[in-house]
């Protein structure tokens, strides 16, 4: 069976522009004993390094419920969903403040993001949630990323934060996605048993292969465990995204990363991102209402633009903020599919309006287009 890939190292970091870094409860926590603020600070000075070379971050940080245990003197991790949420509430006090706390030395500002899996199904809260980060990124802040365990339930949880970290690189269409693990990346088999083991360095995220070998669970304060790992590279996969595991502890780990070094384990998306984005949004397409566009709109679009109101002729069917429309040309051919920042009766108030009424006709302005064209497929 062969596991590495044939292809050309990649440095997947050093190439990205926009990148989610995942940290997981054991190095937060330092493994289970409370917020470890060294740790803390050295992830923040080193992407505050990656913020001077011009890089956009994202960070999710697992952590809540660890310290949210060790401030109510819990030893063992509770099974109960209301005492982990609990938890969640007393935890993440101190995690959002050691973290605004270790950003603020480098003077950089950060936001607390809680998210569930709803979120992220529910089209209109995935715009809001996508517009909210990419704005975040657009001011210069980085956002610090957890799953909302304070009101999950068991129908909603993401299940564990390396699934969260794979949904918000999709979410913002990240280049890479960097786990940090408590493990040096991804071997031939369990390390921790088999002192024969070999690092693999570069894998296709895709291959099923990967399963068999990444099984095993997490550590006892943590949900997840490679297989976790594994699969969320699978995901990030989907919409074009690379994904690094590694070793959290370290030194220098993310400088290393994004100065081309091999470090962990690299998992490449067979896809590119632009073409699996589209096929990702194309998945999830089901009409709810359409909208005619004049002859310079289509030019427009055909050329890579978004979807302006002023474009817009005419609106069928009605729809929410988030919902998919079809785009129709003068001939009512449709052109293509997206998903709107506003509702029918929103775009029939300012279709043939230039963006910059669009406060002062509804009174607030979600977005300057009615579809951006990075959530646009064309036929």
């Amino acid at each position: 069976m062969t596991l590495e890939d044939s292809g050309s190292p990649r440095d997947v970091v050093r190439e990205a522009h926009r990148l989610v870094v995942k940290v997981g409860s054991s190095l937060v926590t330092n493994d289970g004993r409370g917020l470890d603020e060294d740790a803390i600070a050295e992830w923040a000075r080193q992407i505050a390094a990656l913020r001077g070379a011009g890089k956009e971050v994202v960070m999710v940080s697992s952590g809540a419920i660890a310290e949210g245990m060790k401030r109510l003197g819990w030893t063992r991790r509770p099974h109960e969903m209301h005492d982990l949420q609990a938890a969640a509430a007393v935890g993440q006090m101190g995690l959002a403040q050691v973290y605004e706390s270790c950003f603020r030395g480098h003077h950089m500002q950060t936001a607390q993001v809680l998210l569930t899996h709803e979120d992220l199904a529910d089209r209109r809260r995935y715009l809001n949630a996508r517009s909210t980060m990419l704005t975040l990124l657009r001011l210069g802040v980085v956002p610090i990323i957890n799953e909302n365990d304070t009101v999950v339930t068991d129908e909603i949880k993401f299940g564990d934060n390396d699934t969260l970290g794979a949904l918000v690189a999709n979410l913002i269409e990240a280049d890479a996605l960097v786990i940090l693990t408590d493990q040096a990346g991804l071997y031939t088999a369990d390390p921790r048993k088999e002192p024969g083991a070999t690092l693999l360095t570069q894998v296709r995220a895709g291959d099923p292969a990967l399963d068999h070998i990444a099984g095993g669970a997490g550590s006892a304060i943590g949900r997840g465990g490679m297989i976790t790992k594994v699969q969320a590279a699978r995901r990030a996969a989907s919409s074009g995204t690379h994904t690094v595991v590694a070793g959290g502890r370290q030194p220098d780990v993310l400088i290393r990363l994004a100065a081309g070094e091999s470090v962990g384990t690299r998992f490449i998306a067979a896809a590119p991102r632009i073409t699996a984005r589209k096929q990702w949004l194309a998945d999830l397409l089901q009409l709810r209402g359409a909208v005619l566009v004049d002859a310079g709109a289509s030019k427009a679009l055909a050329g890579g633009s978004s979807l302006l109101p002023i474009g817009v002729t005419a609106v069928s069917g009605e729809f929410e903020r988030g919902d998919v429309v079809a785009v129709r040309d003068t001939d009512g051919r449709e052109i293509g599919r997206g998903l709107s920042n506003y509702s029918s009766s929103e775009t029939r108030r300012i279709m043939r309006r230039p963006s910059a009424e669009i406060e002062s006709i509804l009174g607030f302005v979600e977005e300057p287009e009615l579809i951006h064209r990075d959530n646009l497929v064309l036929r």
